[in-house]
């Protein structure tokens, strides 16, 4: 399975923070914004991945992640020229898609859990295998209006979803990660755009959806997603990362412990990134591992 990170925001709902520098290159507690989608990814089983980046942001985004050896992969990246929704993304990956299935993960979208890593293997699996042809998850919050809003039957199952309702179905919406087969490439070329111009990924979930082909998981309510795309929302972001390491003495998106648990690295390469970066907590994490 190959991975896609859409990276290629404006960041408009930050400005003026984001007018010098790319959103998911913004600090989210003790580290880039990126590193937490990377490690969904990653905790995944992915090792290839692409990242969609702004026009003019290849050299940051190179410098921070370079080509993904460092931790056992391969990174890529691709300009997106002319931003024209999430499902665009799969027009632009589709040559590094090729015939494998994708999971695309928004930039500025953070998932924790301790037993979120055995699902996302497991719902990989089912991708692979052909079980099901699509999985996004379902998140309860208080106010679904901006989102796309999932419901379900009495028996658990989806039965609609709708992009940014005035009046939600349910109080579950579909945040930024989702695993598709390979017939999703198809899919996205034959999209209309939206009244906003857009290539929804809601279209793409309402395909597989009428095809019977897409699964919905429900994330449990103690599960941490955050969506790091305004002021507001990057402050209670870095705050939730912060006090979950505090709490648990374990680090949220940490891509060399990652790939060290994942066995694409050992512990010596750990120990040496540490090294460049002991006069950091960050530094003295890698190297107590």
């Amino acid at each position: 399975m190959k991975g896609i990170v859409l990276a290629a925001g404006k960041g408009t709902r930050l400005y003026p923070m984001t007018l010098p520098v790319c959103k998911p290159l913004l600090p989210v507690y003790d580290k880039p914004m990126i590193y937490y989608p990377v490690c969904v990814l990653m905790q995944a089983g992915i090792r290839d991945i692409l990242v969609i980046i702004p026009p003019g942001e290849e050299a940051p985004f190179e410098r921070l992640l370079g080509d993904g050896s460092s931790w056992g992969g391969n990174i890529q990246y691709v300009v997106q020229y002319n931003p024209r929704g999430i499902a665009d993304a799969f027009e632009i990956g589709a040559p590094f898609i090729g015939n494998d299935p994708v999971c695309l993960v928004l930039g500025d979208n953070i998932f924790h859990s301790l037993p979120f890593e055995t699902q996302l293997r497991r719902v990989c699996r089912k991708i692979e295998s052909g079980e099901t042809g699509a999985t996004v998850f379902g998140y309860y919050v208080d106010d679904p209006r901006a989102f796309g809003v999932v419901e379900f039957d009495e028996n658990g199952r989806a039965i609609s979803i709708e992009e940014k309702p005035r009046k939600p179905r349910s109080n579950y919406i579909v945040p930024g990660l989702y695993f598709y087969d390979n017939s999703v490439i198809e899919i996205a070329e034959h999209l209309t755009p939206s009244a906003r111009g857009e290539l929804e990924i809601t279209d793409v979930n309402l395909t597989y959806l009428k095809q019977g082909r897409l699964t919905v998981e429900k994330l449990d309510r103690d599960f941490l997603w955050l969506d790091a795309g305004t002021a507001e929302n990057l402050l209670y972001a870095s705050k939730a990362v912060a006090d979950t390491q505090e709490t648990t003495g374990r680090y949220i998106g940490c891509p060399e412990e990652v790939a060290y648990n994942r066995g694409y690295i050992d512990v010596n390469d750990v120990h040496a990134i540490g090294r460049q970066l002991e006069q950091t907590l960050y530094g003295q994490y890698l190297l107590c591992l």
